[in-house]
C-alpha cells in the first residue's frame, strides 16, 4: 500500500510529511522560506523522524529548527542546501543518515535550542559541531551527547592540528593520476593547489581562534602565528585573501585582524588599495584603526572613502 503524503502549510511553502503509526516522518519541502521551525506534532502525533533527501538542494532556507522528538535524519536529508547556515538540531542521540549535510558550504552553526541561553560558550561548540561536517571531515565527532566536554574539545583540536601539519602539495600528485580535475585547469596547477590549501587553513585556524571555548594556549598561539605568516605583505597572503574576498563586509572578520595584528604600518596603504571603491564601511573601520594605533596623521586625511 503507497503511503500518502500529507502537506502542512509554512509561512511561504508546504511541508510534505506522511504518518506511520503514531509518527510523522518529514518527506518533503516546497517553497521559499528563509527559516523555517518544524513542527513538533502534526495530526495528534510526534514528528520522529527527517525523511531521505527531504530539504535536498533547496535553495532558499538560511536556518531551520528540528523539535526535539526528531530521532532520525535519513540520507542526504539536507544535502546541497546551498545557503543552509544554521540548523538548530536537539542535541540527544540520534541516528544520522549518511550525507546529511554533503556540500552546505554555507553552514556555519549546529546549535540546540538552548543556543540563547547558554552564552559563548554554547555559540562556541556550535560553530565548532558545524565545522565536524564542512571543515574537518571527521564525522565520528558529530556527536550531540559529548560535543563541548573535555574530551571532544581535544578531539577536535587534534584534528585540525592534523589538517594544519599538512603539507600543502599533499595530495596534488594523486589528484592527478586520478584525473580528478579536467586537464589543462588551473586546479592542475600546483601554486594554485597550494594556495587553495593555504586558504583551508585560514578558515579553520580563523574559526578556532574565534570560537576558542577550551582553546589550549599553545594551540592558541601556533594558530595566530600561522594566519600572521599569511597576512598582507608577506610572501602568500591567504588570511587577507580570504577576509576581503570571503567576507568582504562582514565586520567581525576585521576586527578579529585588527586584533590579531594583521594590520600595522607596513601593510595598510597595501590593504586600502587591495580594497580599492568597495567596502566602503570596513575601509573607515580600518582607517580609523590605524589612526587610533599607528598614523602620525589622520588616516582619513591620506585616503579618500
Amino acid at each position: 500500500m503507497r503511503t500518502q503524503i500529507k502537506e502542512w502549510n509554512t509561512p511561504h511553502g508546504i511541508l510534505q510529511y506522511c504518518v506511520d503509526g503514531d509518527r510523522i516522518i518529514i518527506s518533503g519541502y516546497q517553497g521559499k522560506d528563509v527559516g523555517l521551525k518544524i513542527p513538533a506534532m502534526l495530526e495528534g502525533c510526534a514528528v520522529t523522524h527527517i525523511g531521505k533527501k527531504a530539504f535536498l538542494s533547496n535553495k532558499m532556507l538560511k536556518e531551520i529548527a528540528l523539535p526535539e522528538s526528531v530521532v532520525r535524519i535519513d540520507d542526504w536529508a539536507f544535502a546541497y542546501c546551498d545557503r543552509l547556515a544554521k540548523i538548530v538540531l536537539p542535541y540527544h542521540r540520534m541516528e544520522i543518515g549518511q550525507g546529511i549535510f554533503k556540500d552546505c558550504f554555507s553552514l556555519e552553526q549546529i546549535a540546540d535550542e538552548r543556543a540563547d541561553e547558554g552564552g559563548k560558550k554554547t555559540e562556541d561548540i556550535a560553530y565548532l559541531l558545524a565545522a565536524v561536517m564542512s571543515r574537518l571531515d571527521a564525522f565520528y565527532l558529530f556527536d550531540f551527547e559529548n560535543a563541548g566536554t573535555t574530551g571532544w574539545l581535544v578531539q577536535w583540536d587534534g584534528r585540525m592540528q592534523s589538517i594544519m601539519d599538512r603539507e600543502d602539495s599533499e595530495g596534488f600528485s594523486k589528484m592527478l593520476l586520478c584525473g580528478e580535475e579536467d586537464y589543462g585547469s588551473k586546479e592542475n596547477n600546483l601554486d594554485y593547489y597550494k594556495e587553495q590549501r593555504r586558504r583551508e587553513k585560514v578558515r579553520l585556524a580563523m574559526l578556532r581562534l574565534m570560537h576558542d571555548y577550551g582553546l589550549d594556549k599553545g594551540v592558541r598561539e601556533k594558530l595566530k602565528e600561522y594566519l600572521l605568516a599569511h597576512i598582507k605583505g608577506e610572501e602568500t597572503e591567504e588570511t587577507w585573501k580570504v577576509v576581503v574576498e570571503e567576507y568582504g563586509d562582514d565586520l567581525r572578520y576585521y576586527r578579529f585582524l585588527t586584533e590579531l595584528g594583521a594590520v600595522n604600518e607596513h601593510n595598510f596603504q597595501a590593504i586600502m588599495e587591495d580594497m580599492g571603491e568597495r567596502h566602503t564601511e570596513m575601509k573607515a573601520y580600518l582607517m580609523k584603526y590605524y589612526s587610533e594605533h599607528y598614523a602620525k596623521e589622520d588616516a582619513f586625511a591620506m585616503f579618500e572613502l
